[in-house]
Order: structure tokens, then sequence, then C-alpha cells
């Protein structure tokens, strides 16, 4: 292959693609040295049939190279108007921060479809109550794989082609999930699919690379809200298209979801230089550590992120109990309505962030929303019994209190190294994600032992521990505990 051939080869940015037989003409040793080689007589007919099918082999092969070659240059395009530039960077306004919270609402509503229709999909696959649990444990797991093992990545490739890879293969692999009739099949995909579906935990580094810090809390909080919107949107419409069509149908939507999500970021999503180009993937997973033992406030954010996640879970999961059971005995369909109540970040969390978590230090932000907290669960755990107003207060003001604390907890935990936010955001989100399992665990004993006021009871002690932890340091506090530096109020960037 001569250079000037391989470099258009190699070239994945270029428009055009060389034709199959120029490249077989060209490239091929094949086909050049029966093309340059001597007539020998006395072949016979058969070593002519034989050449002749190495040809066209060959033939074959390199147009189906060349198809794939021009899908990946097509996927790895990058629009003029999305491409980087240092003297003059993208812009990340308002329609750019609705598309990356539409993204995390589509992309993560693949991790919840299966919530409300248990007892369909154990009927379908004729498995047991117990085995169809597995599809959610195993949507979990794949999430958690996902979170350490590709959103560190993110810190050393480029995020547009990293996220437009991910959510192509999502893509791919649910379509297993529409078609499969294998209950093992269907789990085997269910879980590779959510390893996959990290997208969102990668966006949200991007966010805090992008915009302003001035403005960084309030986008932020629009792409949360995008991502709760995800559980909220799952779970009822699961609920609504299961009653009254085919259980699959659900999962077809959310393919066409899928594909639509990649069309709009290929158009759309900005590029962004990698942030780090001298570090290898497993020195990358092995910092996450490192920052635990030397970042004070990362330690801070994640301790208060596991306890507040366990109340989340904790009070989703006993509230099903509570509603299904006397004095409600509510059906499936109307528990389903109350995830409704996760609107209220994402209609009430942008102004919020943008006149107090931007404004004012993030302790003084916290603060509030763990009085918030507070304030509705102990409505919610001492009322909930013969009322259900106090359930609905407490799944409004909640799902807003502990969405509001996590933007806050995100400002300060982006801004101990800029070049590792992935990093440091993987490390914060498995802190969640573990407190969410010890809520659900934790939650149903307590529930089983002394019902709905002695769960709620228990969440009320982990917003106390996570109160504890927010007042361990000040704002100006460079150490592991204390208040040195004094109290202030306003931001300082």
């Amino acid at each position: 292959m001569t250079t000037e051939n391989a470099q258009r080869v190699g070239n994945h940015s270029s428009s055009q693609i060389e034709d199959p037989e120029e490249l077989l003409r060209q490239d091929s040793p094949i086909t050049s040295a029966h093309s340059n080689s001597p007539t020998i007589q006395g072949f016979g007919e058969d070593e002519k049939g034989h050449d002749a099918d190495v040809q066209s082999t060959t033939e074959v092969s390199i147009e189906k190279h060349n198809y794939w070659r021009r899908f990946v240059d097509i996927v790895s395009w990058t629009p003029p108007r999305c491409r980087w530039n240092t003297e003059n960077p993208s812009k990340f306004g308002l329609p750019l921060n609705i598309l990356f919270a539409f993204s995390g609402t589509i992309t993560v509503a693949n991790l919840y479809y299966s919530h409300p229709i248990l007892d369909i999909l154990a009927q379908y696959f004729d498995v047991s109550h117990e085995r169809a649990s597995l599809i959610p444990t195993c949507s979990q797991a794949g999430y958690a794989t996902g979170l350490i093992l590709l959103c560190p990545l993110g810190d050393l490739v480029r995020r547009r082609h990293f996220v437009l890879l991910l959510t192509l293969v999502t893509a791919a692999l649910w379509v297993g999930v529409c078609i499969t009739n294998s209950f093992e099949v269907f789990l085997v995909l269910n879980y590779l699919s959510s390893v996959t579906t990290v997208t969102p935990q990668i966006m949200l580094p991007l966010v805090g690379d992008l915009v302003p810090p001035a403005r960084r809390a309030t986008a932020l909080a629009v792409v949360s809200s995008g991502v709760v919107l995800g559980l909220l949107f799952a779970r009822v419409l699961s609920g609504i298209v299961a009653e009254y069509s085919h259980w699959r149908n659900i999962y077809w939507l959310s393919l066409a979801l899928q594909f639509l999500i990649f069309v709009l970021l290929w158009l759309f999503m900005p590029d962004y230089p990698s942030t780090n180009t001298n570090i290898s993937y497993f020195k990358i997973l092995y910092s996450i550590i490192g920052y635990y033992w030397t970042s004070p406030v990362l330690v801070q954010a994640t301790l208060m992120g596991f306890f507040l996640s366990a109340t989340f879970t904790s009070f989703w999961t006993t509230l099903t109990f509570l509603l299904s059971g006397d004095p409600y005995n509510y059906p499936t369909l109307t528990i389903g309505l109350f995830s409704l109540a996760g609107l209220t970040p994402m209609f009430l969390g942008p102004p919020f962030s943008r006149y107090l978590i931007d404004k004012f230090v993030s302790q003084l932000s916290i603060l509030v929303n763990l009085g918030i907290l507070i304030t509705g669960v102990s409505i919610g755990t001492y009322t909930g019994t013969y009322t259900v107003a106090g359930p609905i207060i407490q799944a409004v003001v909640q799902d807003f209190g502990l969405q509001m604390t996590q933007v806050a907890n995100r400002v300060e935990i982006y801004a101990v190294a800029p070049k590792a936010r992935n990093r440091i955001n993987t490390g914060y989100m498995m802190g969640v994600f573990c407190g969410q399992l010890m809520g659900t665990s934790v939650g149903n004993r307590l529930y089983s032992q002394g019902g709905w006021i002695l769960s709620g009871s228990v969440n009320l002690a982990f917003i106390g521990a996570a109160l504890l932890i927010c007042l361990s340091r000040g704002p100006a506090e460079k150490g592991w505990i204390g208040w040195s530096g004094g109290i202030r109020i306003r931001r300082r960037e």
C-alpha cells in the first residue's frame, strides 16, 4: 500500500471513501499478485475457478470493510458547529441543557421499565416472582459495573464520541431485549445494556467543564432533574402501557427513543478535548481511591450522599407496602402515580439552584435542604398511617431536598480536580449507589419488624447523620474537620 493510500484509509474525518474496485486494484496483495503474474499454459479449469473464487471473496471482504469504514466515518464525524474551538468554545445554553436532561431521562428509564411489570414478566417467561426479581437486580448490577469501569474513561477520551458509542451500543443490545423469548437471555441483555446506560454520569462532569462556575449549579440541576424524571417516566409509562397493551410495547418504544437520542446528540452535542493524555486506564481507576485520601470535600459529600440516598430508596420501597395494604388498598397503577412527586425538583430545582446554590456556599444550601427533608419525612412518617396526605407531602419534599443536596455536592466536588471530574463523580456516585442498596435492605427489614413508623424514624436518623457530617467542616476549612477560616455565606470563585 502506498503512503498516499495509507493516509486515505486511515483518515476517519475524510468525506469521501475509496471505491472498492479502486482499493481492489491498488491495495489488495492477492489481486495484485494475480493481475501481474504471467499467464501459465496448462492451468486446469479448477485452478482458474479457485483463482476466481479467491478474487471474488477478496472483493466482498474489502467491500464490507469499506461499508464498515463509511459507517464509522459517519458516526465519528462532528458537525462544524459542534467542533471544539479554543478561541470560541461552544456555548452551553438552555437548548443544549434541555437536550442533556432529555437524554438522561430516556437513558436512565431503561433501568426501571421492569419494576411495575415484574408480575407480568414472571407470567410471560414462566418463572417465579423470586426469579423475576433478578431483572431489576441485574440492571442495578450492570449500572454499578458501568459506573466503576466506564465512567472514569471520561477523563481519558473525548466525551462526544464516547457518549455516542455507548448510546449506540445500548440501543443495539436493546433490540435483543425486545425480541427474546428466553428469560436467561433477557437477564443477560438487561445487565449488558445497563453497563452502557451510564451516559448521564458522563454528561454531568461535562456540564461542569462547559458551564462557567456562576451558572454551574443551575445547569446541573436541569440535567439532574432529567435523570430523576427518567425514573418517574419509566415507572408510570410502563405501568400504563402494560395495563392497556402488550408489555413488549414499552420496550419497543424505549428502543425508538434511544435511537432518537442518538441522532439528536450526533447533531448537537459539542465536542470537548480529552482532559488527560498521559495516564493509563488502570491508573485512572486506581486514582479514584487516592482522591478519597486527599480530598476532605469528596469524603464529606460522599458520606452525605450515602445516608440521604438510603432514605430515598427506603421510603419508595416501603411506600408500596403501605399503600397496597390497610387502610388504603390502592391498585398498582394508583401507587405508580405517586412517582409524579419527581416533577417537583424538575420545576423548582433550577430556580432554587440559581438563587441559592450558585450564589451562596454549599453548606448553606445543604443545611436548608436538610431542614426541608427533616420536615417532610417527619410529616410523612407520623401521619402516613391514617392519612394519605402525609406520604404525598413526604414524596414531594423528599425528592426535592435530596436532588438539591446532590446538586450542591456536585458543585463542590467538581472543583476538587477539574481534570478528574469523571473520576470524582464516579467515587461520589458509588457512595450514593451503596446508600441506595442499604436503604432498600434496611427499609424492608424494618418495615417487616415495626411497620411504617419504625422505618421512617430510621430515615430521620439517617438525615441526622448527614446533618452532623455537613456541620463537621466549615466552607473555608482545608482540613478534615473544623471551621478554621471563619464563617462565610457568599460563594467565592
